[in-house]
């Protein structure tokens, strides 16, 4: 009985033991490590039980059975952040049962700040290979708003397909803008009067008399966020933004700006309250009054003002487009490197995960792509993309559907003939 309690134990222990990729070695690469070494020209890193562990010239793999892939000269970055997403909770918007990252109204309490999105996350869905492929190995899975101020929570993800792919702390995204007003009885200062009474009830519950906003539930969790937690505020125009200044301090929260189409306008409050912004490189036209004074350079003027900035906004089935419109932020005056940090290292800094994604240096999970020109460029491909050790196949359903009919093979059946 105990020679088998024993073999159990060690089966259990093997079971839970993660598997790590096979270790690879990348040789003469444009390091762009994104962190205090700079660019490194030529140089090899080795990535063993999923980790960097080395990183210099002319590493060996020590007698391990390492990949060795010759880069012959081309830029390896970290992973790219896809921004703000609903990536693996949402195929088609127009298909109910397809869409899970928003809360429809519910009729006890109208806020549910509570609300995770989380545990709704399809590591399947097609999406996630898509965006992969295209170099992003992690996206900020967002809870959008319908009937509510609050859209709920979110956290970052690894897009290397796992189930329990989620880091980093929850973030809670609420929206302010314009579009928030109607949900607040029609004006914006409803909106700020609502959420004044939510912090006031997670601070004390409300009398029996009184029609709440938030649950029990709900009251612990915005107390937890009023204490220091990550606010994302969806709001563009520049007079919302310095509110959200404002009452961040003011309720205890540690904001982040989703949107900020105007926050070129007040770039030096920003910069002086050290809040960083998540904008569209490419948001230049008047859509709403929210965002009248939409530019091509804010991204370039909030850099220069000293605003940390990130991109988003490309959308869930678009997010593998990021990259390209971060190009377009240099052609409107960003530098570069900057256009590469916002991709990389900036979000991975504002959300609190700069120990997992957003750079290349000794002891980080390897999250790399080795790119076949300048990754700014619309032309340039990913080669090869790693999540946490893992070398990506570089398939998607998209890339399938593309072999499938492209071919014109006789000896394929009918169906797969081109007309």
């Amino acid at each position: 009985m105990n020679t088998l309690k024993g073999l159990l134990i060690i089966g259990l222990a093997v079971l839970a033991t993660p598997a790590f990729a096979a270790d690879i070695l990348i040789r003469n690469a444009n390091v762009h490590s994104m962190g205090s070494d700079g660019v490194l020209e030529r140089a090899d890193v080795l990535v063993r039980d999923g980790e960097i562990r080395r990183i210099g010239q002319n590493l060996n793999t020590s007698g391990s059975d390492a990949s060795v892939i010759d880069a012959e000269g081309r830029p390896l970055t970290p992973g790219l952040f896809a921004g703000l997403t609903s990536i693996g909770l949402g195929e088609v918007s127009a298909v109910d049962e397809s869409v899970d990252n928003a809360l429809e109204s519910i009729e006890i309490s109208p806020m549910r700040p509570e609300f995770d999105v989380t545990p709704a996350y399809n590591p399947h869905s097609s999406l996630v290979p898509v965006t992969r492929i295209e170099g992003h190995s992690f996206t900020l899975l967002s809870a959008s708003p319908s009937s509510s101020l609050f859209g709920g929570q979110g956290r970052m993800v690894a897009l290397d397909g796992d189930y329990d792919a989620f880091f980093g702390q929850p973030v809670l995204f609420i929206n302010v803008g314009g579009s928030a007003a109607s949900i607040a009885g029609g004006s914006r200062a409803g909106l700020w009067m609502l959420l004044q009474q939510a912090i006031d009830e997670a601070n004390e519950a409300p009398a029996d008399n009184e029609t709440p906003l938030l649950t029990r539930r709900g009251r612990s969790v915005l107390a937890s966020f009023a204490d220091g937690g990550t606010v994302a505020f969806s709001v563009n125009r520049a007079s919302d933004i310095l509110q959200v200044l404002k009452h961040a301090e003011k309720f205890g929260f540690r904001p982040v700006i989703s949107g900020g189409a105007e926050a070129w306008m007040v770039a030096a409050e920003l910069a002086e309250a050290d809040v960083p912004v998540l904008l569209n490189p490419l948001q230049n036209l008047p859509s709403n009054f929210d965002a009248l004074g939409s530019r091509l350079d804010n991204a370039a003027l909030l850099h220069a003002a000293g605003v940390t900035i990130a991109f988003s906004g490309a959308g869930s089935h678009n997010a593998r487009k990021l990259r390209q419109m971060a190009g377009n932020a240099v052609t409107n005056g960003l530098p570069h490197n900057a256009a590469l940090a916002a991709l990389t290292r900036n979000p991975a800094e504002i959300f609190g995960v700069a120990d997992r994604q957003g750079s290349i240096e000794k002891g980080m999970p390897a999250n790399l792509v080795l790119w076949s020109g300048d990754p700014l460029e619309v032309t340039t491909l990913a080669d090869m993309v790693v999540i946490n050790g893992q070398n990506i196949t570089m398939t998607s359903r998209q890339t399938e559907l593309r072999d499938r009919y492209l071919p014109e093979d006789p000896e394929m059946p009918r169906a797969y003939i081109k007309p």
